[in-house]
C-alpha cells in the first residue's frame, strides 16, 4: 500500500514527492550580481490552449544560460500525462495524443522541472502567460507556491532594441530581426532554445547600455512596462 503525505497546500503526495519539494531552494530575488555570473533558466510550455483557468500544461522545455552562455548540455524537456482531445493547439505542438499518453505524470514532471530551474531567474517570452500557467500547474499538482522572477523577453527586446520599431511583435518577428533560425519550431524545447539565443544578444546589449547586474536589468524593465502602460492608458 502506497503511503502519502497530507499536503494542506494541496493535493496528497507521497513521502519521497514531499520530500523533494520540501528540499527545493528558495528563488533568489534579482541582486547586484552581474548579468554574466546570474544563472538564468530560459522557459517555454505548450498548453492546450490559452484560457488561463481551464487549459493544461502539456509540454515544458527549458534552457539553461550560465556564464553568458547557452549550457547545451543543461536542457530540460518533458511531455506530461494528459487525456486531452485533439485540438487545434495541440495539433500545432505536434505532439499526438499517443505521446501524452505515455508522458510523465503531471507532478513527476512539474516537479522534476523546478529541480531544474532551482533557484534560479527565469525567463520567458510573453512570460506573465508562462507564469501563471506554470504556477496554477504546481499549485494544482503538488501544492506548490511559484515564487520565482520571471522577466518578460517579449518586453527585453523592444526596450532594449527600440530600433527594431518592433513593439507587440512574436517570438517569429524578433527571430526574423535577429537573423536567428532554428530548424524546429513550435514545440517547448525549440522555442525555449529560440527564446535563449534572443535572450542572450539581449543580455549582450544590456551590458553595453550599462546595465551590468541583474537587478539593474529588472529595474530598468519594470520602469519601461510602466511607462508602456501609461502611455498605452492615455490614448
Amino acid at each position: 500500500m502506497s503511503m502519502f503525505w497530507f499536503n494542506p497546500r494541496g493535493p496528497k503526495l507521497p513521502p519521497e514527492q514531499q520530500q523533494r519539494i520540501d528540499e527545493l531552494p528558495k528563488p533568489v530575488l534579482p541582486q547586484a550580481i552581474p548579468l554574466r555570473q546570474q544563472r538564468m533558466v530560459v522557459l517555454d510550455l505548450e498548453t492546450t490552449g490559452l484560457h488561463l483557468k481551464r487549459d493544461l500544461v502539456i509540454a515544458i522545455g527549458a534552457v539553461t544560460i550560465e556564464d553568458g552562455a547557452i549550457s547545451y548540455s543543461k536542457q530540460f524537456e518533458c511531455t506530461l500525462c494528459r487525456q486531452v482531445k485533439v485540438t487545434e493547439s495541440v495539433l500545432i505542438h505536434g505532439i499526438a495524443p499517443s505521446e501524452l499518453a505515455t508522458g510523465l505524470p503531471p507532478t513527476e514532471a512539474l516537479l522534476s522541472f523546478m529541480e531544474f530551474a532551482s533557484d534560479s531567474i527565469i525567463l520567458a517570452f510573453h512570460a506573465p502567460f508562462d507564469q501563471r500557467m506554470l504556477a496554477r500547474a504546481l499549485k494544482n499538482e503538488l501544492g506548490y507556491a511559484l515564487e520565482h522572477t520571471f522577466l518578460d523577453v517579449a518586453d527585453l527586446a523592444p526596450m532594449l532594441f527600440p530600433e527594431a520599431m518592433i513593439h507587440r511583435g512574436g517570438l517569429d518577428h524578433w527571430l526574423e530581426y535577429f537573423d536567428i533560425h532554428i530548424p524546429q519550431r513550435h514545440n517547448a524545447s525549440a522555442d525555449a532554445m529560440a527564446t535563449a539565443e534572443i535572450a542572450l544578444i539581449l543580455l549582450n546589449r544590456a551590458q553595453r547600455m550599462g546595465l551590468t547586474s541583474i537587478d539593474e536589468l529588472a529595474q530598468r524593465l519594470r520602469c519601461w512596462q510602466r511607462a508602456r502602460k501609461a502611455a498605452f492608458n492615455s490614448i
